[in-house]
C-alpha cells in the first residue's frame, strides 16, 4: 500500500448527512482521498505512515468563506476602524509589490494551518475597497505562495468601486511608476487570472469579485456596465461571484437591476436584510458568508438563523485578518452562538452541531465544493484536522460537538491534513520554516511601511 495514511483511535466527528460521531475509530487515506472510515481498530494491510490519535477528535478541516488577502500585514494599524481603512488603502495602492503579497500569503497560510482552517475564500484586497488587480503579478505571487504552503483556497479578484480614479504605484528593483487603473482594466486582469488558474492547481480556484452597489448607484450606466461585465464573465466560466458588504435592501436592488444572483453567488455580511432581500435569497439559491466577529456585525445583524430556516445556505467567515480579528474559526463559532443567543434571548439558538456544520459542510456548500470537502466520508478529499481534547478546558470527555463549538480554540488543533498531506503535526509545521515565514513577512511589512511613510513599533 503506497501513498497511504492511517489515523487510529480517534473520536470521529464526520459531519455527514447523519452527523455521525464515532467514539473510537479509524480513517484510511490513499491518494489524497478518504477510502474508509470505520469503528474500532483497522484490520488489513497497514500503511507505513500512521497517526495515533487517542484523546483527539478527527473532524473535517474548517472552511472560512470570507476573508481578505493582504490584511495579515495591516493588523493593528490605526486606532479605529476608519483610521485602519485609510492606512490600509494607502499601503495597498502605493506601498506593495509582489513580494509583499507572497510574504503575506505565506504568513496567512501559516496561521490558517495552525488554526485548522484547510480551505478559505479570500478577496484579493479590500478593507477600503482597494483590489490589487492593476496587473496579474501580485495575485500570481499570492497564489504561488499558497500553493507552496499546501492549503486549499478560493481567491476572488475583480474591480474597485467606480466613480474615481484609482492610482497604483508599481515598483521595479530601482524605481516606481504611478498608474491610473480603470475598472475595465481590472476586470480584464481578473478574467485573465481566472482563466490562467482554471486547471493549474486543483487546490486553488480563482473567481470573480464585485463591489456591492446600492439602488441609486445602479442607475449609473458606467456602474451598471461594469457589474454586467463581471456577472457575464463569471457565468460564462461557471465560477463563483463574491460580494462583500450587502445590507438593507441591496440584495433586492441588485436582483432587480442586474438579475445578479444564482447558486454561484457568495454574499458576505448581509446585515439588516429586508423581506425582499430574503425572498431573493430563497428564490435564487445565493449563499451567505456570515461574519459574526466583523465590524459590519456591530453595525447591523445578519439574520443567519432565520435564513437557515428559509433553506438558505449560511456559512461562517472570519473577515480576517484585520483590523482586529484572527483566522480562528472556533472563535467565530463561539461568537456566532453568543451573537444570536443574545438577540433572541435564547441559549438554544444555533446548537453545537449546527455551528460545526456552518464551519464545515455548509462552508463547502457555499463554495460549491460539498462533493469534495466539508465532511469525512469515503471518496472525499482528505482534508482533516485532529483536535487535542485532553486539556483542562476541554474536559471531561463527553459530547465532543459541544466541547468543540463552545470551548475549543485554534491552538487546540494538533494536526492539519490537506489532500492527505500532513501540513502540521504536534503543533509544528511539517515542511515549512515558521521562523523564516515570520522574518520574510516582517521584512515585507517594514518595506511597505517605509514606502507609505508610516512609522512602526516593534
Amino acid at each position: 500500500m503506497t501513498d497511504a495514511l492511517l489515523i487510529e483511535n480517534a473520536t470521529i466527528v464526520t459531519m455527514d448527512v447523519g452527523r455521525r460521531i464515532i467514539d473510537r475509530g479509524h480513517i484510511l487515506i490513499e491518494g489524497g482521498r478518504i477510502v474508509r472510515i470505520g469503528e474500532g481498530d483497522f484490520f488489513g494491510e497497514a500503511p507505513v505512515e500512521r497517526i495515533e490519535a487517542g484523546g483527539m477528535v478527527a473532524m473535517p478541516g474548517l472552511i472560512d468563506t470570507h476573508a481578505h488577502a493582504g490584511h495579515m500585514l495591516t493588523k493593528g494599524l490605526g486606532t479605529e476602524a476608519e483610521d485602519w481603512m485609510d492606512v490600509t488603502g494607502r499601503i495597498y495602492a502605493t506601498a506593495t509589490d509582489p513580494e509583499f503579497w507572497a510574504a503575506e500569503a505565506a504568513l496567512s497560510a501559516a496561521e490558517r494551518i495552525r488554526c485548522g482552517t484547510t480551505t478559505a475564500a479570500l478577496l484579493f484586497g479590500g478593507g477600503p475597497d482597494i483590489m490589487r488587480t492593476d496587473g496579474p503579478e501580485a495575485a500570481e505571487a499570492h497564489l504561488e505562495a499558497i500553493a507552496a504552503m499546501g492549503l486549499r483556497e478560493v481567491l476572488a479578484v475583480g474591480p474597485n468601486r467606480t466613480g474615481r480614479d484609482h492610482v497604483y504605484r508599481q515598483y521595479t528593483s530601482t524605481a516606481h511608476d504611478d498608474v491610473i487603473v480603470s475598472p475595465d482594466r481590472q476586470v480584464d486582469v481578473a478574467t485573465a487570472l481566472v482563466d490562467a488558474w482554471a486547471e493549474r492547481n486543483d487546490r486553488l480556484r480563482v473567481v470573480f469579485s464585485l463591489p456591492v452597489f446600492d439602488q441609486a448607484e445602479l442607475q449609473d450606466e458606467a456602474i451598471h456596465g461594469i457589474a454586467c461585465k463581471v456577472r457575464d464573465r463569471a457565468r460564462e466560466r461557471g465560477v463563483l461571484l463574491v460580494q462583500d458588504g450587502h445590507r438593507s435592501g441591496s440584495i433586492a436592488a441588485n436582483d432587480d437591476r442586474l438579475g445578479l444572483f444564482d447558486e454561484r453567488s457568495l454574499l458576505a455580511h448581509c446585515i439588516d436584510l429586508t423581506a425582499k432581500d430574503r425572498e431573493v435569497l430563497k428564490r435564487t439559491g445565493a449563499k451567505i458568508a456570515h461574519n459574526p466577529s466583523a465590524i459590519m456585525s456591530v453595525y447591523g445583524r445578519c439574520p443567519a438563523p432565520e435564513l437557515m430556516a428559509d433553506g438558505v445556505t449560511v456559512s461562517l467567515g472570519t473577515d480576517a485578518a484585520a483590523p482586529d480579528r484572527s483566522f480562528d474559526m472556533f472563535r467565530n463559532m463561539f461568537q456566532a452562538h453568543r451573537y444570536h443567543a443574545r438577540h433572541f434571548a435564547d441559549d438554544a439558538v444555533l446548537p453545537p452541531l449546527q455551528l460545526l456544520a456552518m464551519a464545515t459542510i455548509e462552508g463547502a456548500r457555499a463554495l460549491n465544493m460539498a462533493d469534495e470537502i466539508g465532511s469525512l466520508e469515503a471518496g472525499k478529499r482528505a482534508d482533516i484536522i485532529l483536535v487535542n481534547m485532553r486539556q483542562p478546558h476541554l474536559w471531561p470527555p463527553h459530547d465532543p460537538a459541544q466541547r468543540l463549538a463552545r470551548y475549543a480554540n485554534g491552538a487546540d488543533v494538533n494536526t492539519t491534513i490537506v489532500d492527505g498531506r500532513i501540513l502540521m503535526r504536534g503543533r509544528r509545521l511539517v515542511d515549512q520554516d515558521e521562523d523564516a515565514i515570520l522574518e520574510r513577512a516582517l521584512s515585507a511589512f517594514h518595506r511597505a511601511m517605509a514606502r507609505a511613510g508610516l512609522g512602526t513599533h516593534s
